[in-house]
């Protein structure tokens, strides 16, 4: 009687009534029961719990990505926030909303009552099917892409019945889909929002219309493509599940290594300053001789640093453009040595929580806008901003000669040396004026040759005269002919002893150089004099020298070479050529900008393989579009906040030439094994550096607002340690400061997981055809533990 409580097998209920018979026949049902359960268990016993497995990896996988959206709201797929084209795989994408009720698919995941009671043997022949099936997928690779998509398993489908219709289903609809998937694996977008009140236009990036620009136009069709990198690339070919598969295994691999990844914080003499081949202070007490500024210059460490430079304590948003170049926050360069040195010459000033530049110099105490007014004066010929456009400053000081010239639209490379005037070049750029730490020594200026318009030095106290003139020949060579030397330190004016001796010893040497003096007044308001010297524009008066001294250099010296060379006293000839570079003077600014130049031949092959005149165009052309269309609009950065910008390989200068309109202005790197465009960068009326980005820059951290790297990336993977360069970015980026990188899809996926690991915030990725761009921003994230760096300890 009580076997009717009791359930039997076939999930009927027994009836009331008992008797022999029921008894024997229900025994008899459970002992062949127990039977036909033993044996399959005994033949696949995993696959039982296959469905709910299943369903335990879609819960985790819906729970990650609640999980995700809930972190990134912006994250989620939306069709209206996408490409048309990347919208049309969306039907295969499963709901991120934890709301939404279970789609049919999952409700057949659940076995039903009805589908228990499916005829043992049935069950039996079921899983061994399933088992042979699931032994394929695993050898295919494609078993966990089945189960990520929520594919049902062949052996559910025969017991619910339903296999067949679903089968014929999946096959009317595979071709569309197989393309669409295509699409959508070729298309992956990622956008993550700025919280803070000045998000930088995101809100741009929430509309259709944005991001199918950034389709559009960061990775244009046709001719404009072939820009975009030097890599074949191929088109066509659709996504299978086993290269699914692998991409997601990778990601899930790259979250894992992220998870590993730990940073310490640099520990050194320089604390926030910190500059690795400037402060390597164990090479530098090894120096030999420090006669000629060895000191000052480049002494590289065998392996660049991984750790990351500390921020002062209470930095700050730095001041923008253009009130920047009066006042500066205390705390972001909290010096005083260069107030006490050169406070009475109206350098630098402290004023509560600002440090202010009055706008003078040791030579222009009243004011830079004079001075630069007086030399325009003195030498109408000079014509700020148009004959003359790009300027070299040497021993800058704060640079105000610099930031005041770009009210005459001229651009200043200044330079001085990491000294005893502490963080002067520090307070240039914390001004958003360009400035490099360098130095007058034994090497070469990283620059080509014959590139500048003027070169200045006030009151550098730079010994031009000795040893030959080996320094004021460097200048020489680096300045164009018929451009000009403006010299204003007190040789020129003042007449102690020292000063009249190094006058007569200038005015011998200049004259042996064939540079004519053709100005020297006095500013009565300053109270200076100031000399300004012209470069011969032909070799008439090198030729007609009764000596040969300075020497001319021999025709194999290569006037462009700069990188690491030692400096030589001795003279290039003035080019002659009609298609030499130098033979005729540049165009005025603002139509150099972009004319091809003249010494640009189509018998020359360009970087893109295109003849030179019709790469350059094509540059142009390219920059100016992905700027416009998607720079300036497309990818949520705030350009009023953006003033000083490096392009980390530049090519022809075009993404600089495309951002001329904005008040920024561009540092075009070309990489030393790169091929050397920087002359072409010159000629436009853009300026630039050479430098080898498995060394580090010559610069202070925080130095700049945005960095563009188009393919840079992937080349420095080659050949040296790509952490090392995204510790590097990380040190010359201002906190808050943007990084637009363009580069290999794998490229891509690895910066973003190295970046990610330093609190980051990725703001954009996308990719389309093995190509992919990135948008990050840095953040006052700093860690919490320290590496002591040995060498860079005094």
């Amino acid at each position: 009687m009580a076997l009717g409580r009791y359930t039997r097998v076939d999930g009927k209920k027994s009836t009331n009534y008992c008797s022999t018979v029921t008894v024997v026949v229900f025994v008899a049902l459970c002992l062949v029961g127990v039977w036909m359960i033993s044996s399959s268990s005994d033949t696949a016993p995993e696959n039982f719990d296959f469905p709910q497995e299943k369903q335990k990896t879609e819960v985790k996988q819906d729970k990650l990505k609640q999980e995700e959206v809930k972190q990134d709201p912006v994250k989620e797929y939306n069709p209206a926030h996408l490409p048309e084209d990347a919208s049309k795989g969306d039907s295969n994408i499963k709901s991120e909303n934890p709301n939404e009720a279970p789609s049919e698919e999952k409700k057949e995941e659940k076995p039903s009552d009805d589908e228990k009671s499916d005829d043992t043997n049935n069950k039996s022949e079921t899983n061994e099917q399933v088992i042979e099936e699931n032994q394929n997928l695993k050898k295919d690779g494609f078993e966990e892409a089945n189960t990520e998509h929520g594919g049902n398993n062949t052996g559910e489908k025969k017991e619910s019945g339903e296999g067949s219709s679903e089968n014929e289903k999946h096959s009317e609809e595979s071709p569309s889909k197989t393309q669409d998937e295509k699409k959508e694996s070729e298309i992956d977008e990622k956008v993550e929002q700025n919280q803070d009140s000045e998000s930088d236009n995101s809100s741009k990036m929430e509309g259709g219309e944005s991001k199918e620009q950034v389709a559009q136009e960061v990775f244009p069709s046709g001719a404009q493509s072939e820009l975009l990198n030097e890599f074949s690339t191929q088109n066509g070919s659709f996504s299978t599940q086993a290269a699914e598969s692998k991409n997601e295994k990778e990601t899930q691999k790259s979250s894992t290594q992220q998870e590993k990844l730990t940073w310490k914080l640099c520990n050194t003499t320089a604390g926030p300053d910190y500059i690795p081949c400037l402060d390597n202070w164990d090479d530098i007490h090894h120096l030999r001789s420090t006669k000629h500024y060895e000191h000052r210059e480049r002494h590289c460490p065998a392996e660049p640093p991984t750790c990351l430079v500390p921020l002062p304590v209470g930095y700050k948003r730095p001041v923008e453009w253009p009130k920047s170049r009066e006042k500066v926050w205390y705390s972001n360069v909290p010096h005083t040595k260069l107030v006490q040195i050169k406070g009475h010459q109206n350098w630098v000033k402290v004023s509560g929580e600002y440090l202010t530049f009055p706008g003078g110099g040791t030579q222009f105490k009243k004011g830079a806008r004079h001075y630069i007014e007086f030399i325009e004066q003195m030498l109408p010929d000079i014509a700020w901003g148009k004959r003359s456009r790009v300027v070299l400053d040497v021993g800058c000081g704060v640079a105000s000669f610099g930031g005041f010239l770009f009210d005459k639209d001229v651009l200043t490379m200044s330079f001085a040396p990491k000294d005893e005037h502490e963080a002067q070049v520090q307070f240039a750029l914390e001004r958003g004026i360009p400035a490099i730490s360098a130095v007058m020594g034994t090497q070469r200026l990283p620059f080509p040759g014959i590139v500048f318009d003027i070169v200045h030095c006030a009151r550098c106290r730079v010994p031009w005269h000795i040893e030959g003139g080996k320094l004021l020949l460097e200048l020489n060579r680096v300045l164009r002919p018929g451009g000009y030397f403006v010299w204003s330190a007190t040789p020129v004016y003042q007449k102690l002893d020292e000063d009249v001796a190094i006058w007569k010893a200038m005015s011998k040497l200049t004259e042996q150089m064939c540079w004519k003096l053709v100005k020297k007044e006095r500013d009565a308001m300053n109270k200076i004099s100031v000399a300004i010297y012209q470069k011969p524009s032909s070799n008439e008066c090198y030729e007609q020298r009764s000596q040969n001294e300075p020497p001319l250099c021999e025709q194999s010296d290569d006037r462009n070479a700069a990188w690491n060379i030692p400096l030589q006293a001795c003279m290039h000839k003035v080019p002659e050529g009609e298609t030499e570079r130098g033979s005729q003077l540049s165009e005025q600014w603002s139509a150099r900008l972009q004319k091809v130049p003249y010494w640009l031949t189509s018998s020359q092959v360009g970087v893109y393989g295109k003849p030179a005149p019709e790469d350059f165009s094509a540059d142009y052309e390219h920059w100016k579009h992905v700027v416009s269309q998607s720079y300036l609009n497309g990818i949520g950065i705030s350009w009023s906040n953006v003033r000083n910008v490096m392009d980390m390989r530049a090519v022809y200068g075009g993404f600089a030439s495309a951002l001329r309109d904005l008040k920024i202005w561009v540092m075009n790197v070309v990489t030393v094994d790169s091929p050397d465009t920087l002359p072409i960068i010159y000629e436009r009326g853009l300026f630039g550096i050479y430098h080898d980005w498995c060394e580090s820059f010559n610069t202070y951290p925080r130095s700049y607002d945005l960095l563009h790297a188009d393919h840079l990336f992937s080349k420095i993977k080659q050949k040296c340690n790509m952490p090392a360069l995204v510790v590097e970015v990380d040190r010359i980026l201002r906190p808050e400061g943007k990084i637009i990188v363009r580069d290999k899809v794998e490229i891509i996926n690895e910066l973003e997981t190295l970046l990610r690991s330093m609190h980051w915030e990725i703001r954009l990725t996308y990719s389309n055809d093995k190509e992919g761009l990135l948008c990050a921003q840095k953040t006052m994230w700093r860690p919490d533990e320290v590496e002591t760096l040995t060498y860079a300890i005094k």
